[in-house]
């Protein structure tokens, strides 16, 4: 879900510009360019995801001119390449939005922050909870942290968008329209699952070591 045009509140604007600001700034201090610049492999294939990424994005659900509907891949990019290349590429995605004309750069906090931030934050979490809570199971991190993260991950974008169209939109149409998209949530969320799931499940078989958060050694070799 990204806004195309803006609805919200300047100040509701400004906030959300201000939040993922910071969140870029944080991603940014943990120097993901040293890791790139170490491996040349990860350079391509960071590389290829994000091109891959910034075309999936131009292929949108719209009935509205204001919001639209779209695959985010957030969840699997994060467990990929970790949560700050995973944010840099979410930005490269917003900003061909932006300079494709299909979002205002007002937005671009926003959209950042929706469709970056949030779910990063979710798919952590998970992982997080996962890694050191959870039994050394192959098929518990493939489901756990593939599939019903990217289906957490995707409905925590749909209530983020919802959540600041009610707190700050004005117009009750704006409102009713953002309550109606969020009836499609159900319809992304297996989307989104599948598709994450299955591309990680194909990266772990064949290259684990491509897959940042999974230790092939820990879930594989100790087996």
């Amino acid at each position: 879900m990204t806004f195309s045009e803006p609805i919200l509140a300047p100040w509701l604007l400004f906030a959300c510009g201000l939040a993922s600001s910071l969140g870029l700034v944080l991603a940014l201090r943990q120097r993901p360019w040293q890791v790139l610049l170490a491996n040349q492999g990860l350079q391509h294939r960071w590389l290829a995801a994000s091109v891959a990424v910034v075309l999936l994005w131009q292929l949108r659900a719209q009935s509205v001119d204001w919001l639209a509907l779209q695959l985010m891949l957030t969840a699997l990019l994060t467990l990929v390449f970790k949560a700050p290349l995973a944010l840099t590429t979410n930005l490269l995605a917003n900003l061909s939005l932006v300079a494709l004309g299909k979002a205002g750069l007002p937005l671009l906090g926003v959209n950042v922050l929706i469709t970056g931030l949030v779910p990063v934050l979710v798919m952590v979490a998970i992982w997080r909870i996962v890694d050191r809570y959870l039994p050394d199971n192959l098929m518990v991190f493939l489901f756990l942290c593939g599939f019903f993260g990217a289906a957490l991950a995707t409905l925590g974008t749909g209530f983020a968008g919802l959540g600041l169209v009610m707190l700050g939109a004005s117009d009750p149409d704006a409102i009713h329209l953002a309550k109606e998209y969020a009836l499609f949530l159900p319809l992304l969320m297996p989307s989104e699952a599948f598709l994450t799931g299955m591309l990680l499940s194909v990266l772990m078989v064949y290259h684990p070591d491509w897959v940042a958060t999974f230790n092939d050694h820990r879930y594989i070799d100790t087996k």
